[in-house]
C-alpha cells in the first residue's frame, strides 16, 4: 500500500479524547514523515495540542454553529485529502465532515456508529469490543496498513509553563493534586470525601493542591472542599492554562480526579492517577498507561442500577445516575493513596 500524501484527522473534542489522538499522530509521523497531516480540532483543545510539530491545525468553533462549520470548509476549500480519519461520531462532526473532500473516509465500525456516521464514511476500523478509547482511536491507522505498536505523546510544554509551575510550590514535599470536577456532573464525588482524603494526605506530610478551570461549577466545588479542609490546600482553581496544568503534572506525585480530561493529560506525562470510577468503566476510559491506583466501582454500579454485572452490559455504557459516585467511600481512596505513596517515585 502506497504512503498517503495527505491525511485529515477530525477529532474536535473533548480534552481527554484529543489527548488520545496524539499517539496516533506520532504513529503516522513515524511511518510517513513526508505526509501532510491536517487536524480539525476544537478551540479549547487546540490550546493543548496545537503546537504539535508537523501538523497543520484547523480550528472548529463548535459554539459558532453553522458559521463555525463554514469557516472550516472555507479554510480547506480546494484541498483534497488522500484519507479522512473521521474519529468523532457526534452528529455535528458528521455534518462537518460532509464539506471535506477525501478519497478514503475512514470511520468507526457499525457497533460504534451513530448519528448518521455511516453515511459520511466509506471505510471502517476493525470491529472490536473491550478496547480502551485510546486503542480505538489508534486503530484508525489500520485501514491504511499501519499498526499503532507504540504509544507516545510528547505534547510540547513551554519553558514558561514549567517556570510558572515551579513557582507554585517548593520541591521538598510530595504533592497531591486534586482536580475534583468533571464536565459530567454525575461523575463528580462529594466535596466532604475529597476533603477527608486531602486531610489524610496533609497529615501524612503531603502538600495538597486544588486545581480546576474557571467555570462557576468548578469554583463552587473548590469552595465546598476548602470549607471542609482542616488545613487549607494551595488553591489554584481557575489560575492555570492547559499548558501550565501539564507542567504541574510533571512536578507532582499523584493526581486525584474523576473521569475527566485532566486524568488523561496527567497520564500522558507519566503522573500517577488515582481515578474515581463508578459512572464509567476504567478499562475503557481510565488512565491508559497505569490503572493500579484507581478506585473501580463500575461493576457495583452496574449491579445496583441495572441488576447485572458490568460484563453483561454493552461495552462503554455510562452509568451516570444520581448517587452513583457514592459507591466510592473515602476509605477506598485513602487505601489507594497509601498504595501509590508507597510505590517508589520514578
Amino acid at each position: 500500500m502506497s504512503a498517503p500524501a495527505s491525511i485529515c484527522l477530525l477529532r474536535t473534542s473533548a480534552i481527554g479524547d484529543v489527548t488520545h489522538v496524539v499517539p496516533l499522530v506520532r504513529t503516522l509521523q513515524r511511518a510517513w514523515p513526508q505526509a501532510e497531516l491536517t487536524w480539525i480540532v476544537g478551540k479549547l483543545e487546540r490550546k493543548l495540542v496545537g503546537d504539535l510539530p508537523g501538523v497543520d491545525f484547523v480550528t472548529f468553533d463548535k459554539g459558532a454553529g453553522w458559521a463555525g462549520m463554514r469557516e472550516v470548509h472555507a479554510t480547506l476549500k480546494g484541498r483534497r485529502f488522500d484519507a479522512l480519519l473521521q474519529m468523532q461520531v457526534a452528529l455535528r462532526s458528521n455534518l462537518l465532515s460532509l464539506g471535506l473532500k477525501a478519497e478514503r473516509r475512514i470511520g468507526y465500525d457499525h457497533a460504534r456508529s451513530k448519528d448518521l456516521h455511516g453515511l459520511v464514511i466509506n471505510e471502517r476500523i476493525p470491529a472490536r469490543s473491550g478496547e480502551h478509547v485510546l486503542q480505538a482511536i489508534g486503530s484508525f491507522c489500520e485501514p491504511l496498513g499501519l499498526k499503532q505498536a507504540e504509544v507516545c505523546w510528547d505534547i510540547p510544554i513551554s519553558e514558561e509553563a514549567h517556570a510558572w509551575a515551579a513557582q507554585q510550590w517548593p520541591d521538598d514535599q510530595p504533592v497531591l493534586l486534586v482536580s475534583p470536577t468533571s464536565s459530567h456532573a454525575l461523575r463528580n464525588w462529594r466535596p466532604d470525601r475529597y476533603a477527608t482524603v486531602m486531610n489524610h494526605a496533609h497529615a501524612r506530610g503531603w502538600r495538597t493542591v486544588l486545581i480546576g478551570g474557571p467555570s462557576a461549577m468548578e469554583r463552587n466545588m473548590a469552595d465546598a472542599i476548602l470549607a471542609r479542609c482542616r488545613q487549607p490546600p494551595l488553591d489554584l482553581t481557575g489560575k492555570d492554562t492547559l499548558k501550565k496544568l501539564m507542567a504541574m503534572f510533571c512536578r507532582a506525585q499523584l493526581l486525584l480526579t474523576p473521569d475527566s480530561g485532566p486524568m488523561h493529560m496527567a497520564n500522558s506525562v507519566g503522573l500517577k492517577v488515582l481515578g474515581l470510577h463508578a459512572a464509567s468503566n476504567p478499562a475503557r476510559s481510565g488512565p491508559y498507561s497505569d490503572r493500579r491506583w484507581c478506585v473501580d466501582r463500575y461493576d457495583a454500579a452496574s449491579r445496583k442500577y441495572f441488576g447485572k454485572p458490568a460484563s453483561e452490559i454493552p461495552w462503554g455504557s455510562k452509568i451516570e445516575k444520581p448517587g452513583v459516585m457514592d459507591l466510592i467511600e473515602a476509605e477506598d481512596v485513602i487505601e489507594r493513596f497509601e498504595a501509590a505513596a508507597a510505590e517508589p517515585q520514578k
